[in-house]
């Protein structure tokens, strides 16, 4: 049976396929034996590309919140290795859109540290000047990390796309929050970006991922609360 265990920093460790992960309330995922964190969907300059294409002026500070976030993760673990798990940007030409201080400071993520660039639906080809290792997926710890999950069975598995969140209700109320979603054998990421939204795990995209009892980890401020699928409701 999958069990969560919280931590005193907030989060959830639990044995994934036998791995110990942490599963951190900022939405990111800590591999600490490798010092390695792992963030999926960050959907860089989401904004400026719903300018572009459909006159939709969101406020275009997106990316600047979403690396705030991420900063503040890195000055706390001190990873010696940062993967984007697919996604990153929201099209092929988010990073030609870049300020130019927001291209400095992706640019300074690899100093010091690998960064690693996971390719999703959204960046088929990844960043084409921003420093870094482009891959379709990366095995490490007996994990395997890919932007979307694929079909079946399969052990070990981390991926995001989906971006998924959990609909939660007390008695007293209904929320709903981003979430990991897990059967302990594999884990799907929430969207760590700051304009992402999210499906909840009981839509039928998730139905054939899970053979185990599913449980989500909601991200709360502070703390990754652990819900049980009876907690769980629909949309």
């Amino acid at each position: 049976m999958t069990r969560f265990t919280p931590s005193p920093c907030g989060g959830l460790r639990i044995a994934l396929s036998n791995v110990e992960v942490m599963l951190r309330w900022s939405g990111a995922l800590w591999l600490e034996r490798e010092s390695t964190l792992v963030v999926a969907d960050l959907h860089f300059e989401k904004g400026s590309s719903y300018a572009a294409r459909f006159g939709q002026m969101l406020p275009p500070y997106d990316t600047r919140e979403t690396l705030d976030r991420l900063d503040r993760e890195i000055a706390l673990l001190s990873p010696e290795r940062l993967v984007f798990l697919g996604d990153s940007f929201h099209d092929g030409d988010g990073e030609t859109r870049l300020a130019a201080d927001d291209y400095r400071r992706l640019e300074g993520l690899a100093l010091g540290r690998e960064l690693v660039w996971a390719v999703g639906n959204h960046d088929a080809d990844g960043p084409k000047a921003l420093p870094g290792d482009i891959i379709d997926e990366a095995s490490l710890m007996g994990l395997t990390l890919r932007h979307e999950p694929q079909p079946g069975v399969q052990l070990g598995e981390v991926a995001g796309h989906l971006h998924p969140a959990a609909k939660v209700s007390s008695g007293r109320a209904t929320i709903r929050r981003r979430c990991f979603v897990t059967d302990g054998q594999r884990l799907v990421l929430p969207a760590f970006g700051a304009f992402t939204g999210g499906l909840n795990i009981l839509d039928e995209a998730f139905s054939n991922l899970f053979g185990g009892p599913m449980l989500a980890g909601a991200l709360g401020p502070k703390r990754v609360h652990a819900v049980g699928v009876k907690s769980l409701r629909p949309d």
